[in-house]
């Protein structure tokens, strides 16, 4: 029987519930959504419950995920911008942990779901929206009309209009996009190391390139995690400088 690479991206319900006909039953997606949170909780009230002055391993890699944050949100939307620290550090964080707990054998990654990262996008647009009208009331609109001679600004307002309105496109679907092909990848590998196995004779031999194939995938998958975490996370700062600048410079 054919290994489907896609079944370990099904939402499964684990209590079924239905309120009137929608579905909203806690499926196993949720669980894990539920577990992402728990282990950053966990990791953030390890690291701070000594509070030593030689920090140990927790503390330090607290310590360096704070600053490095803190940093990315300083570089890219100045010091206005640090009022925003504790979303986009909670975001980061919940982006990091969701990639790496996913590739334990068995997890379920929740930023496969491009319901889950969507909902994520659409918030930090939602955020910028708001803060735009807050910091510029409706001069906020200025950010749709860049810095050009104005006959050709008919046609670069609707440009740069579009471009935000698809910000949230964009966003959920580079993290959904990596994640989700990258598991399907090592998925498929894995099936081939069974499937020669399983084989016998010259072709389980063979099985072993798929396996290397599958050690390196992983390491690179590692690297993917962390990366689609910063990303997604210096891209909100950028947009919130926006909100805060608009054409200018922090």
């Amino acid at each position: 029987m054919a290994i489907n690479p896609m079944e370990q991206f099904a939402v499964k319900p684990i209590v079924p519930l239905h309120i009137g006909h929608y579905d909203v039953s806690f499926t196993n997606q949720s669980l894990w959504m539920c577990i992402v949170v728990g282990a950053v909780s966990l990791f953030m009230a390890l690291a701070v419950r000594q509070r030593s002055v030689v920090p140990g391993r927790v503390q330090s890699m607290a310590e360096i995920s704070y600053e490095f944050v803190a940093t990315m949100i300083g570089t890219a939307a100045g010091e206005d911008g640090l009022v925003f620290f504790p979303f986009v550090f909670t975001l980061f964080m919940f982006v990091l942990f969701s990639n790496f707990l996913g590739l334990l054998p068995g997890a379920y990654t929740v930023t496969s779901q491009i319901c889950v990262t969507f909902g994520l996008a659409a918030f930090v647009i939602a955020m910028v929206i708001v803060t735009g009208f807050i910091k510029h009331g409706i001069g906020f609109l200025k950010l749709f009309v860049p810095h050009a001679p104005w006959y050709i600004l008919w046609l670069l307002v609707p440009i740069e209009f579009i471009s935000f309105a698809t910000r949230p496109i964009s966003l959920s679907v580079r993290l959904f996009a990596n994640m989700l092909a990258g598991h399907t990848l090592l998925k498929v590998f894995a099936s081939f190391v069974i499937l020669l196995g399983g084989a016998g004779g010259v072709l389980s031999l063979l099985s072993v390139a798929p396996f290397f194939l599958i050690v390196a995938i992983t390491a690179l998958e590692l690297l993917v995690a962390a990366l689609q975490a910063y990303v997604f996370a210096i891209l909100t700062c950028i947009y919130l400088n926006e909100a805060l600048h608009l054409h200018g410079h922090h």
